[in-house]
């Protein structure tokens, strides 16, 4: 029986994972990414939900809809991270505890990258670590649940 439910929430352009600037980003696909972040879930004791959208509104509407249903949100919200104020009221005002990632590291890029403005109102950060950015995503949710 799982013991946490984890609500994963991709961004903007992250449906072209592994064809999409692969110098940066790897190689990997969203839905390798999706099979490698359910299949750790599972060993954890997790369940988790997957949801890509390249529109701002849907991702919002997605966690409004996810209110009182999930014990964490991990959540790369792409370039909407560094302006969207949009996001960030949806996370606050839900209250579920949100992870944010990026497969890059942000502030190892260009200047417009190094401001978050989703991070204060998330538990964490997590960035620079490629693939493994999710999984130790998800290791830090299961760690939180206990």
């Amino acid at each position: 029986m799982p013991k946490g439910r984890i609500l994963v929430l991709h961004g903007p352009n992250l449906n072209l994972l592994g064809t999409r600037e692969p110098e940066i980003y790897g190689t990997t696909t969203l839905d390798q990414i999706n099979l490698l972040m359910d299949e750790r879930g599972r060993e954890l004791g997790l369940s988790l939900e997957f949801f890509q959208s390249n529109h701002e509104g849907k991702l919002i509407d997605r966690l409004h809809a996810a209110r009182d249903q999930f014990d964490w949100v991990i959540i790369n919200p792409g370039a909407l991270g560094h302006y969207s104020y949009a996001l960030r009221d949806a996370i606050s005002a839900v209250g579920i505890r949100t992870i944010e990632v990026h497969l890059s590291n942000i502030y190892a890029r260009e200047p417009f990258r190094h401001q978050s403005v989703i991070a204060p109102v998330c538990t964490g950060q997590i960035s620079g670590f490629g693939v493994q950015s999710y999984l130790l995503a998800l290791e830090a949710a299961a760690a939180g649940l206990n």
